[in-house]
């Protein structure tokens, strides 16, 4: 069995575990870990981490040949309607082509991606062409983020995607924020609430739906980023609610700090909630993101009540101080679970 040097470390320490508690006798342990051959070099990473790098540096050249109108007149002289056609031809070869590769080599699962990845660049060009071609100057982008939505959930659910059905999710957060935007008439309010409280019910509704669509989403895979999404809604939305309450910016720099307190109290009991929760399920991302959260909160408000009245020396001297004291909390949870 090939391992790499880390999983021979964990797999050593839990035959070593078993032995000393009776599970297993010595000659048994010494059997099991003969099977164990080392893998010098983590191939498997490599080709991940060169896929993303890979599909970064296409954006980054796509993303420049948009804005570069030279090149854009010399390659698609054409109208918006046709350029839009052959951008969802091509798009719509590269999700053939990714399927095809994902029925023939499931195995080359970084590729497969990277093509059905490719496709959604592709889809999204072709949007904003379709777009450009039925601007009737009213502003509304609402519908063209929910067709982008439904491509990719689509992609995403049939080719059991995780990274396009991350780019599905953020359509749809696209299509909320812009809907209610139109609807708003660009203002600040949408039925007397500013975007970040409109988002924390968004990522509420996300996460309650995605637990209600759990057995659905584990068989393709897609629980962990419906969930992990969801959470990122709801906790960024209540730290920019905890910053700027329901007000617009204008209101919002006549405001004292303590009238945002009780937002800054709801933020902390979300995060400890999803804490106490994942203390119950042994649920590592509820855990991480509740305590990632919960530090963001309190250096929040640390940079909030103490930035203007206290000596700068004074100031991040006690930051460092807590910011060691962590760390040290870190380490030694992380000793712990490396002695196990």
């Amino acid at each position: 069995m090939k391992v790499t040097r880390k999983q021979e470390k964990v797999i050593r320490h839990t035959l070593e575990g078993w032995r000393k508690e009776g599970v297993i006798d010595e000659t048994e342990q010494q059997r099991l870990e003969q099977n164990l051959s080392v893998q010098l070099f983590d191939w498997q990473r490599l080709s991940r981490y060169a896929f993303w790098i890979a599909l970064a540096c296409a954006i980054i050249a796509i993303g420049s040949l948009v804005a570069d109108e030279y090149l854009m007149a010399l390659l698609f002289n054409f109208g918006y309607l046709t350029r839009a056609i052959i951008l969802a031809l091509i798009s719509a070869a590269l999700y053939f082509w990714g399927f095809r590769r994902q029925n023939i080599t499931p195995e080359k699962r970084y590729s497969n991606e990277a093509i059905l990845f490719m496709g959604v660049l592709f889809t999204a060009l072709c949007l904003s062409q379709v777009g450009m071609a039925l601007d009737t100057g009213s502003g509304n982008v609402a519908p063209l983020f929910l067709l982008g939505c439904a491509i990719y959930g689509a992609i995403g659910y049939l080719g059991r995607s995780g990274l396009i059905w991350l780019f599905c999710l953020l359509a749809l957060g696209s299509f909320f924020g812009t809907s209610t935007g139109y609807a708003s008439g660009w203002g600040a309010y949408w039925l007397g609430m500013n975007y970040p409280i409109r988002f924390v019910l968004f990522g509420g509704v996300l996460l309650a739906a995605c637990y209600l669509l759990k057995p659905i989403l584990q068989q393709r895979n897609l629980f962990n980023t419906s969930k992990a999404m969801g959470l990122l809604y709801l906790f960024i939305a209540l730290w920019i609610l905890s910053i700027f309450g329901n007000y617009d910016y204008d209101i919002w720099q006549s405001v004292r700090q303590m009238e945002l307190m009780h937002w800054s109290l709801l933020f902390a009991l979300a995060a400890g909630a999803c804490i106490w929760i994942s203390l119950k399920t042994d649920d590592g991302m509820l855990r991480g993101f509740g305590l990632t959260f919960l530090g963001i909160n309190l250096y929040t408000r640390y940079f909030e009540m103490f930035w203007d009245d206290t000596n700068k020396v004074i100031f991040f001297l006690l930051l460092a101080i807590s910011l060691a004291l962590v760390g040290r909390y870190a380490e030694k949870i992380w000793r712990v679970g490396e002695g196990r």
